[in-house]
C-alpha cells in the first residue's frame, strides 16, 4: 500500500548540514560500496544498485548518526555522560563512538534484542558502556532510558529524532549521488523511526528532486505510513517485533515532518517476504542481512511493474543477524510462500488411524515436519497438531482434496496465528 503524502515546503536538514557531517565522518566510517547487482537487475528488468551499509564497520549505517551526534557534544556534555535506547544497531554505533571519543555511556536495549547484537555492543563499547536490557519493545526501553537520563542529568542520544543524527544518516545519500554513474529513478530506504529516510531524503530532494524516494516498512509495524495518512505522528497499539531494526510504535516528531516533505510514498512488506528475501540473498549471492536490511530488496517484488526499465537504489541497512534466528526465518518464509501448513487434526478413536492418514491423505512429496498430540497423557489417539511441508505451493489444493476425500477432520491453523503460537 502507498500512503497519500502532502508536501510541506520547509526542509530541516540542509545539504551543507550533510556535507559537514561527511567531513567529520569520512575518517571514521567506511564509504560503503554502491554495487550494481546483476541478478536482481535481470530478475526485475531494471538497473538495481545496492548501497551496502551491511558492510559498514559496525555492519549498519547507524554509526553515522551516532558518531556525528556524540562528536558534536561540548566538553561539559561529554563529561556528564550519555544515554541511549536502541533495538541494536544504534546501540552499536553509540558504543563505538563512546569508545572512540572516550565518553561514558549507558545503553538501554529491549529484552528480546538478539544476543549477537548485545554482544557486539559490549565489544564495540568495551569499558565505556553499560548495557541495560529492559522491556519488550524499543518504546519500552526508550521510556526507561529517558527516565534514567533525567534522573542522572545526562545527555540523551536519540536513535533518529535529532538533527545531528539525521545529518549523519544523510551521508548515505551523499555517497549514493557521488558514486552512481547515472541519475537514479528510485531510491528505496528502510523506515523505522525515520532518521535514515529523513537524512537521505533531505539530501537527495534538494539536489535531485526528480528522484522518487520510497520508504519501506514491515507490514506489522507501519508507523510512518499510518502517521503520514493521519497527517500527524500516531502511536501503534501493537506491532510485530520481528523486523527489530525497523519496528517502532511511533516515529519521531522531527523525522515525521521531514518525511512529509521528502517521501514520495511508503510501501509495507510482509515479514514472510522479508524472510524469503533473507534466504535468497544468502543462498544465491552469499549476502548476509538482518530483517531490516532486507526490507528494500523485498519491496522490489511488489514494485516490479513500476521499476521496469528504471534505475533503482536499495539501501541495505545492516547485517547484524543472529544465527539462532535462522530456523524462525526459514519457518516464516515457508509459511508465507505457502509451502508449510499446520493443521489441528482430530484422529478417529481407533488404532491404525494415524497410519491411514499417512498412507491415504499425504501426497508422495508431502513431508510431515511437525507432529504433536494435544493430550500429553494419550499419545495413541485424539487431536494432534500436524505440520506438513510441500514441494510446491500448488500442491496444497490436492492435499485438501485428499483430506476431504478421506474424511479427515481438520482445522487449518495458518489462518489463526494466535492459536498456532499458543499450541506450538
Amino acid at each position: 500500500m502507498k500512503a497519500a503524502l502532502e508536501k510541506p515546503t520547509d526542509s530541516t536538514v540542509s545539504v551543507v548540514d550533510v556535507q559537514d557531517a561527511y567531513q567529520v565522518l569520512k575518517e571514521v566510517v567506511h564509504h560503503t560500496p554502491l554495487m550494481l547487482n546483476s541478478l536482481l537487475s535481470e530478475r526485475y528488468r531494471a538497473k538495481v544498485y545496492l548501497k551496502r551499509e551491511d558492510l559498514q564497520n559496525v555492519r549498519s549505517y547507524k554509526i553515522r548518526g551516532a558518531y556525528y551526534k556524540l562528536n558534536s557534544l561540548s566538553l561539559e556534555e561529554r563529561t556528564r555522560g550519555i544515554v541511549c535506547a536502541s533495538a541494536g544497531n544504534h546501540a552499536q554505533g553509540v558504543a563505538y563512538a563512546c569508545h572512540k571519543l572516550q565518553i561514558k555511556g549507558t545503553i538501554y536495549m529491549p529484552s528480546p534484542t538478539p544476543r549477537q547484537k548485545v554482544d557486539q555492543v559490549r565489544f564495540f563499547g568495551k569499558e565505556w558502556v553499560d548495557i541495560c536490557l529492559t522491556g519488550d519493545t524499543f518504546d519500552n526501553a526508550y521510556e526507561e532510558a529517558l527516565q534514567f537520563c533525567q534522573e542522572n542529568q545526562q545527555i540523551f542520544i536519540h536513535p533518529f529524532d535529532d538533527p545531528h543524527v539525521i545529518a549523519g544518516q544523510g551521508t548515505v545519500g551523499l555517497e549514493i549521488l557521488t558514486d552512481i554513474p547515472e541519475n537514479p529513478d528510485y531510491v528505496l530506504v528502510p523506515v523505522g523511526g525515520g532518521g535514515l529516510a529523513s537524512g537521505v531524503g533531505s539530501y537527495l530532494k534538494q539536489l535531485k528532486p526528480s528522484v522518487k524516494l520510497v520508504g519501506v516498512e514491515p507490514k506489522g509495524a507501519p508507523s510512518m505510513q499510518q502517521s503520514l495518512a493521519n497527517q500527524a505522528p500516531v502511536t501503534l497499539p501493537d506491532i510485530d517485533k520481528f523486523v527489530d531494526g525497523a519496528a517502532v510504535q511511533k516515529v519521531g516528531d522531527l523525522t515525521f515532518k521531514i518525511c512529509q516533505q521528502v517521501l514520495d510514498g511508503v510501501e509495507t512488506v510482509d515479514e514472510g517476504q522479508v524472510c524469503t528475501t533473507i534466504l535468497k540473498l544468502y543462498n544465491e549471492q552469499a549476502i548476509v542481512v538482518e530483517p531490516a536490511g532486507a526490507l528494500t530488496i523485498a519491496c522490489l517484488e511488489q514494485m516490479k511493474d513500476k521499476i521496469k526499465g528504471k534505475t533503482v537504489v536499495c539501501v541495505v541497512s545492516g547485517s547484524n543477524n543472529d544465527i539462532t534466528r535462522m530456523e524462525e526465518i526459514k519457518e516464516k518464509s515457508l509459511l508465507y510462500e505457502g509451502l508449510k501448513h499446520y493443521f489441528l487434526i482430530d484422529f478417529p478413536q481407533r488404532s491404525g488411524a494415524l497410519r491411514e492418514f499417512v498412507l491415504n491423505a499425504l501426497g508422495k512429496n508431502d513431508d510431515i515436519t511437525h507432529f504433536e498430540y494435544i493430550k500429553k497423557h494419550n499419545k495413541e489417539k485424539g487431536m494432534a497438531v500436524v505440520g506438513i511441508e510441500l514441494q510446491h505451493a500448488t500442491d496444497y489444493e490436492a492435499l485438501i482434496h485428499r483430506f476431504d476425500h478421506h474424511q479427515v477432520q481438520y482445522l487449518l491453523l495458518n489462518q489463526q496465528p494466535s492459536l498456532l503460537s499458543h499450541i506450538l
